[in-house]
């Protein structure tokens, strides 16, 4: 178990400072901003838009974010995880993704990151990171830590990927906004994963464990091999 959250705690961190220092190099090299592959991508995009892509993408801008990402998604969540009787997961949920929507507020304020000059949807301040991508990666790491397997992990990263293109294609994001938005929300999952690892291991179904952050069994609690006969 403190192996687990130890190693939750420590990739939290360094998730959540690699999107802080990619947030700094753009402070930094505001004046020359966008970088290069940006600007690359963003026209690529804006030149071939069409129709099924861009109806896509304002799904994804509608579910990523206004009220049903702010307040429709933690609840319904939480009422889930409450039927399945695990107080604890939905505590975990809801807790999660306002510790990722505050840290995204943080870094939107300290970084002041002009959006694209095409953007064609509405959007708040502050370009870096990309919201919607830190809630989307959010929730995709906290449904692999609430339900590990290989198909919540496959889900999680289609999801983020899915969320991550659709920002950039509606020119609301660079892509580099939507790198810092996965790393900051898989971060900010982890490292509350962390803090409620014991409660969350107990609601936990039995023999699962989150893929890469299991704890290997105490060599106390293996049962041990006879080496001798009876007497």
């Amino acid at each position: 178990m403190m192996a687990c959250m130890t190693r939750r705690l420590w990739i939290g961190i360094a998730l959540i400072g690699a999107a802080a220092l990619l947030g700094v190099g753009i402070l930094i090299g505001l004046e020359a901003a966008p970088f290069a592959f940006d600007r690359a991508w963003q026209d690529f995009l804006a030149a071939n838009r069409g129709p099924a892509l861009l109806a896509f993408s304002y799904g994804m801008n509608w579910i990523g974010g206004g009220w049903f990402a702010v307040f429709g998604l933690p609840a319904l969540g939480a009422i889930v995880l409450l039927i399945l009787r695990r107080p604890w997961s939905a505590a975990y949920f809801v807790v999660t993704l306002i510790v990722s929507a505050l840290l995204v507020q943080l870094l939107k304020h300290a970084i002041g990151r002009a959006r694209p000059e095409d953007i064609i949807v509405v959007s708040d301040f502050g370009s870096f990171p990309s919201g919607h991508v830190a809630n989307a990666a959010t929730l995709a790491t906290a449904v692999v830590v609430l339900f590990p397997s290989v198909w919540t992990v496959v889900g999680g990263v289609v999801w983020t990927v899915a969320m991550a293109f659709s920002r950039t294609y509606l020119g609301a994001h660079w892509l580099s906004d939507t790198i810092g938005g996965a790393l900051l929300g898989a971060g900010a999952a982890l490292l509350v994963a962390a803090a409620f690892a014991k409660p969350l291991q107990r609601e936990l179904p039995p023999g699962s464990a989150p893929p890469g952050l299991a704890d290997s069994p105490a060599e106390s609690d293996r049962p041990s091999s006879s080496t001798g006969s009876a007497q």
